[in-house]
């Protein structure tokens, strides 16, 4: 539990820099009641520790892909809600591969997270559908993103 909100600490920290550093690094869609929010980032971002702590790889040739649901509550906030992630990525000449998604919660936090392999200045589409847990719909989002290697 502890190296989890390690991870998720250092996340936030990591996507409040993306954000900052890269406006397409992360994204949202909204679905009426809910959202998809999206982050794209390089393993190297992560520290040593935290990857080892969570069983992810660290490599110039790894990025991390994290989703998030969030549903809108009554008073206009958002709160994030368990559910399925699913999805692929492709690269510009249509290779295809499939996103293992591990669901991470803690607290009131969940994120779904995932690793990927891209080469430097590659554009990168991902096709992610998310169910929230209790919603029949499915919420479809496809993003691009491109990482260099640092």
């Amino acid at each position: 539990m502890k190296h989890i909100r390690a991870f998720t600490t250092f996340l936030t920290a990591t996507l409040l820099t993306l954000a900052s550093l890269q406006a397409q690094a992360a994204g949202s869609q909204d679905f009426g009641d809910y959202q998809v929010h999206w982050s794209v980032l390089p393993s190297t971002f992560l520290s040593p520790e935290v990857a080892k702590a969570n069983d992810l790889q660290r490599s110039k040739g790894i990025g991390i892909v994290n989703i998030s649901i969030m549903q809108e509550q009554d008073n206009g906030a958002l709160k994030p809600v368990s559910g399925q992630v699913e999805g692929k990525v492709s690269n510009d000449i249509q290779q295809i591969n499939f996103l293992a998604f591990r669901r991470i919660e803690e607290g009131d936090a969940v994120y779904f997270i995932a690793e990927y392999q891209y080469r430097s200045g590659e554009l990168m589409t991902f096709n992610i559908t998310a169910r929230p847990t209790g919603h029949r719909q499915d919420l479809s989002v496809r993003f691009a993103h491109t990482l260099f290697s640092d």
